[in-house]
């Protein structure tokens, strides 16, 4: 199957950025090259040639500097010219808050920013660990709402023109995130209502998820830990088909759920599937969509902030 757009892994020249922002922050500190080596303790030769992007930094030497241009470890490797002064400053403004707060600011943004303001969205999306019910969730619901069903693997899929697990073994974890951020631009773009079951890791990739927060409804779908193994293996899946690798699974899946726990968690509402009945679930989860409604962000953001 032909692809519309070829594959390609873009992975930034972190050496250049690094280069770039040390020498701005050296420009705009007024610092000669022969200060900041100084202060830094790396010698001129070696910052010269950091300096020119041609400098394998190690992560003792990153600290090094940016401990001589006061700026963080973090910062040095961040995209922040792209957006410019604007967002570095409220970077700043949200590393001051408190995780309470964060969570405050994060769904007013969310709230105030959606074009569905006061009535029940009709972007859903469920998300979860693979075994959580979305596939089996998701038609039902979209049959009960009138909406179309999309899966975003099968989407992946049809991208690439090839099945998923081969899709990780060619192009790996960052081409298949790269192919799941483009399908889940035109699922946007192509459909203003519709119920969507992602990927169990979408969470893990910031931009996406952020994309997924902003422009659905978002549901996380879990269960006990020992219940996805059920359903995983009620599947048939050849990848577990031994003792050896079932054991090797039910430990992927506790550690993975343990792990993007705080991430599901930031669903706009859950669901806990654990041995109950589809039409049980689909019910609560039609409840839950007609219950939600956005609100203004204008007030509760600006009090997010400043109080």
């Amino acid at each position: 199957m032909a692809q519309e757009k070829p594959l390609v892994i873009e992975a930034p020249d972190l050496q250049e950025r690094v280069a770039q922002r040390v020498r701005a922050a050296r420009a705009g500190r007024a610092m000669s090259m022969k200060q900041l080596a100084r202060e830094s303790g790396i010698s001129l030769p070696y910052l010269s040639r950091v300096e020119r992007g041609d400098g394998n930094i190690s992560l003792a030497v990153l600290g090094k500097l940016a401990a001589a241009l006061h700026l963080s470890p973090d910062s040095m490797l961040a995209d922040d010219e792209r957006y410019g002064a604007d967002y570095a400053l409220i970077v700043e403004l949200l590393k001051r808050q408190s995780p309470a707060r964060l969570r405050e600011i994060r769904k007013a943004l969310l709230d105030g920013a959606s074009s569905g303001r006061g009535k029940a969205p009709r972007r859903i999306a469920l998300v979860g660990l693979r075994g959580a019910g979305k596939s089996t969730l998701g038609p039902v619901l979209a049959r009960r709402l009138g909406l179309p069903f999309v899966e975003l693997n099968r989407e992946v899929e049809k991208e690439a023109g090839i099945a998923l697990d081969l899709i990780f073994s060619i192009y790996g974890q960052a081409g298949f995130r790269q192919l799941e951020k483009r399908c889940l631009d035109r699922v946007i773009a192509q459909y203003p209502e519709v119920v969507l079951a992602t990927g169990g890791g979408i969470v893990v990739e910031p931009a996406t998820y952020e994309l997924l927060l902003h422009s659905f409804f978002c549901v996380w779908l879990h269960a006990d830990p020992h219940e996805h193994f059920r359903r995983v293996m009620a599947q048939h899946d050849a990848r577990i088909a031994t003792p050896e690798l079932q054991k090797d699974a039910m430990a992927n899946i506790a550690g993975a759920l343990e792990a993007r726990r705080k991430l599901y968690a930031l669903a706009h509402a859950d669901v806990d599937t654990t041995h109950r009945e589809v039409d049980e679930l689909v019910g609560q989860l039609e409840q839950l969509v007609q219950k939600h409604s956005f609100g203004q962000v204008g007030s509760a953001l600006t009090q997010a902030l400043c109080a």
